[in-house]
């Protein structure tokens, strides 16, 4: 650790200090990014994650310096430091933190500069707009408005802003007047170590209901696969047997091998086919 932090002013000795013991008290550390968050948000986020999680706002340096002198494999999360990160500690696994940061997200008005997070569309119909200048403001900003029945209306729908495209002053205005929300505010995870791995949140973005499906489709298909192939285990050992005896009885019938099992099931079958030979001849 010296190596790192030998020349470091006090008060920031202790900071790095400080996220190295962190990191020692939790099972997951993980890097939040907290650009666009305004301040009243920010800190009724920290108040819903009391109890849950500790967030800790630091000096990228210093978060650095921290990581640094802990060395591998934790000292990877340096590569995912990007503008405002913070740090955040909890003892939930990946999934949990990802779905509890989820929740913190809010839909906010678009600023100039905001990059679109998908296609920001603007319906067809009409708006809550009286005929006036807001027309021509809608008009030089790409949106096909015009006036019908005494309301500025939409006249088709638009792609109004293309996905990853930076929103300019002009759409950023339209879309604050028209109360299209855009812009996904909230504690955005950047990484998350936890038990030796790094966990980013392409990998932790899953649908919980499709997801459970599947491992139920998986083991409802390997336990048919187990059956069909006599594959014995303490689930299937009753269904193969009670496959096999129905397979040998089906198969007793059709040879005529008369044991008291089966008898009734053989003579059931030569009436059933008497009959149908003396209907034919009749």
């Amino acid at each position: 650790m010296a190596l790192y932090t030998t020349n470091l002013p006090q008060w920031k000795q202790d900071e790095v200090d400080q996220i190295i013991s962190l990191a020692g008290d939790y099972s997951l550390t993980g890097l939040v990014d907290l650009h666009g968050i305004p301040a009243k948000q920010m800190q009724e986020m920290r108040r819903d994650l009391q109890g849950k999680a500790v967030l800790r706002m630091s000096r990228n340096t210093l978060i650095e310096h921290a990581f640094a002198s802990m060395g591998a494999p934790i000292d990877g999360v340096n590569s995912y430091i990007d503008g405002h990160s913070a740090l955040i500690y909890t003892n939930d696994n990946p999934f949990q933190l990802y779905r509890k940061l989820q929740q913190t997200m809010t839909k906010m008005v678009a600023r100039p500069g905001d990059v679109a997070p998908e296609d920001i569309v603007v319906e067809k119909g009409p708006t809550g707009f009286k005929p006036g200048p807001i027309v021509g403001t809608f008009q030089q900003a790409g949106l096909p408005a015009a006036i019908e029945g005494g309301k500025v209306v939409i006249r088709e729908r638009k792609v109004f802003v293309k996905a990853g495209e930076v929103i300019t002053a002009k759409q950023a205005d339209v879309l604050s007047k028209l109360d299209i929300r855009p812009i996904d505010v909230g504690l955005s995870l950047q990484v998350a170590f936890y038990d030796g791995a790094f966990y980013e949140p392409s990998a932790l973005a899953i649908d919980e209901t499709e997801y459970y499906n599947n491992v139920v489709l998986a083991a409802q298909q390997a336990f048919n696969l187990a059956v069909f192939a006599a594959y014995p285990t303490e689930q299937t050992i009753v269904p193969i047997i009670t496959k096999a005896a129905s397979e040998a009885r089906s198969l007793g019938v059709e040879a005529a091998i008369y044991t008291k099992d089966i008898v009734e099931l053989i003579i059931g079958r030569a009436s059933l086919q008497a009959k149908c030979l003396k209907g034919m001849t009749e």
